[in-house]
C-alpha cells in the first residue's frame, strides 16, 4: 500500500493525498509535476526510473475499511539529498533513454 507522502521531495510543495499533481517511481518517491518536468526530466534521482501520476486515496469507504479514514497518509516529510544542480546533471544524463529501459 502506497504511503501517500505529504511533499514533493524536491521543492517541498505540500502534496496532500487527493493532489493530482503528485508523481511517484516505482519506489513511491514523490515529486510534484513541475520538478518532475523542470529539473528531473522525468528521470527519479533515486533509482533513475520514470514517473506516473500518484493515484488519489478514496476520502469515502466504498468498501468497508478501505479509504483515508482507516489507512491515513504518512506525515514523515522526505527530503532530497541531492542539490538543484545535481538533479538536474543526473536527469540530464538519462532522459533520452525511456523509462522502461532505463
Amino acid at each position: 500500500m502506497l504511503e501517500i507522502r505529504p511533499n514533493c521531495e524536491c521543492c517541498d510543495k505540500d502534496l496532500p493525498s487527493d493532489s493530482t499533481e503528485a508523481m511517484v517511481c516505482t519506489y513511491e518517491c514523490t515529486f510534484c509535476v513541475i520538478c518532475v518536468e523542470d529539473i528531473l526530466s522525468n528521470v527519479c534521482p533515486n533509482c533513475g526510473g520514470g514517473f506516473m501520476l500518484r493515484p488519489v486515496r478514496p476520502k469515502t469507504a466504498r468498501r468497508e475499511g478501505v479509504s483515508i479514514l482507516h489507512q491515513p497518509p504518512s506525515t514523515n516529510r522526505i527530503h532530497t539529498p541531492y542539490s538543484i544542480e545535481e538533479l538536474k546533471a543526473f536527469g540530464e544524463t538519462h532522459k533520452l533513454i525511456k523509462p522502461e529501459n532505463r
